[in-house]
C-alpha cells in the first residue's frame, strides 16, 4: 500500500514565482546495505514545467520521489521544494505538494466523494465547493457516489489524482498517474496535465508511457542504474540533428544510392519505410534535387525525429535496470 503524503495545512513557505526553481534536488543518494539505489543524482524543476522522471524498472525512481516527499531518508544530498529543505521544512512544504505514489490507498467500502472528504478531513478540513471541482478535473463526477470497489483500476488512478489535487498544491509529484487508463482517460489525463501546468503549477511525473510523456512534458530527465543518463527539452532529446525524412517510392533503391554518397553513409529506413538520411551540405533543397536528378521524386521531405522510446532505449541499454 502507497503511502499517503498528509499534512495539516498553514504552510507559509513563499509563494513562487514564473520561471523559478521550485524542485532542486541535489547530489542526492540512497544506500542500502551494499547496493547504490540512487547514485548523486542533481536536478533542477522549474514552476509550470510538466517534468518526466523516466528510468526502467529497477532504476531508482520510486525511491527517488519517496525522497523527495520525505518519506524516506536520504544517505546523502539534499532536497529543496520551493525554497526549503525537504528533511527540516517537511511539515511547511508538503500542504503545498500533491502526490500520487504508485497504487493510491483508498476506501474501497466508501464512495469517492467520501474517500475525498475523509482525506480532507484528515487534512483539516476542504470545502466541499473544493471535492466538487475537484471530481470536475478528473472526470470522476457521474460515478462520485459509487463505492470504490466498483471502480476501474483507471478510476481509481484519477481519484488518486483528486486526492493529490485536494489542497490546491502548487507541485504536484506523481508516479504512473496514468496506470490502467484506458486511451480516452489518457487524453483526458493530458490534457488535465496541461491545465495544471497553464495554471503555474508544477508537475513532476514518473510514467513508463514514453509516447504520452513525449506529448505531455516540455523537459525530462532519464536515469539508469541510480545514476542520471541525461536531462534534456523533449524536443532536443527527439531531434535528429541533421536529418531528414524522406517519404519516395522504391525507398530501398534510393535507401542503397544515397548510402553509395559520403555524406549518406548513415542512411535507414524508418519503420514507417521512410528514408532517414543527412543531405548534401545538410541542405534539405540539395537532398531534393540529388534525389530527383537520381530519379526518386520525393513525395515530402522534413526535419527527422525520433520517438522518445527509440533514445530511451539507447540511452539504458535496452531499458535494464538494477536496484529497486
Amino acid at each position: 500500500m502507497t503511502e499517503r503524503v498528509m499534512t495539516m495545512p498553514g504552510a507559509d513557505a513563499s509563494p513562487a514565482r514564473p520561471g523559478e526553481v521550485v524542485l532542486s534536488i541535489r547530489n542526492l543518494s540512497k544506500q542500502y546495505g551494499k547496493r547504490l539505489a540512487v547514485d548523486n543524482l542533481s536536478l533542477d524543476v522549474k514552476r509550470g514545467e510538466i517534468f518526466g522522471f523516466l528510468g526502467p524498472n529497477g532504476a531508482g525512481k520510486t525511491t527517488t520521489i519517496r525522497m523527495v516527499l520525505g518519506l524516506i531518508a536520504p544517505t546523502g544530498g539534499s532536497v529543496d521544494i520551493l525554497g526549503k529543505d525537504i528533511t527540516f521544512y517537511r511539515s511547511e512544504i508538503l500542504p503545498r505538494v500533491g502526490a500520487l505514489v504508485e497504487t493510491p490507498a483508498l476506501y474501497l467500502y466508501l464512495s469517492g466523494r467520501d474517500n475525498l472528504r475523509a482525506v480532507g478531513s484528515a487534512l483539516g478540513g476542504v470545502p466541499r465547493s473544493r471535492i466538487d471541482d475537484v471530481l470536475e478535473l478528473v472526470g470522476l463526477q457521474n460515478r462520485q457516489k459509487d463505492r470504490v470497489r466498483t471502480y476501474s483500476l483507471g478510476m481509481k488512478q484519477r481519484l488518486g489524482v483528486a486526492i493529490a489535487l485536494l489542497q490546491d498544491p502548487d507541485v504536484l509529484v506523481l508516479d504512473e498517474p496514468a496506470n490502467g487508463l484506458d486511451p480516452a482517460g489518457i487524453v483526458e489525463m493530458r490534457d488535465l496535465m496541461h491545465q495544471l501546468s497553464a495554471a503555474g503549477k508544477t508537475v513532476f511525473i514518473s510514467s513508463h508511457l514514453l509516447p504520452e510523456v513525449q506529448q505531455i512534458c516540455t523537459k525530462v530527465a532519464i536515469i539508469n542504474l541510480g545514476k542520471l543518463v541525461t536531462e534534456s527539452t523533449v524536443e532536443e532529446l527527439t531531434s535528429a540533428h541533421g536529418e531528414f525524412s524522406v517519404t519516395l517510392e522504391r525507398a530501398q533503391e534510393a535507401l542503397a544510392l544515397v548510402q553509395a554518397q559520403n555524406w549518406g553513409r548513415e542512411a535507414r529506413l524508418s519503420a514507417q519505410g521512410a528514408l532517414i538520411t543527412p543531405a548534401p551540405g545538410n541542405r534539405g533543397r540539395e537532398l531534393n534535387l540529388f534525389l530527383v536528378q537520381a530519379g526518386y521524386a520525393p513525395d515530402t521531405i522534413s526535419q527527422a525525429t525520433q520517438d522518445l522510446e527509440e533514445v530511451f532505449l539507447r540511452l539504458t541499454n535496452g531499458g535494464t535496470g538494477g536496484v529497486q
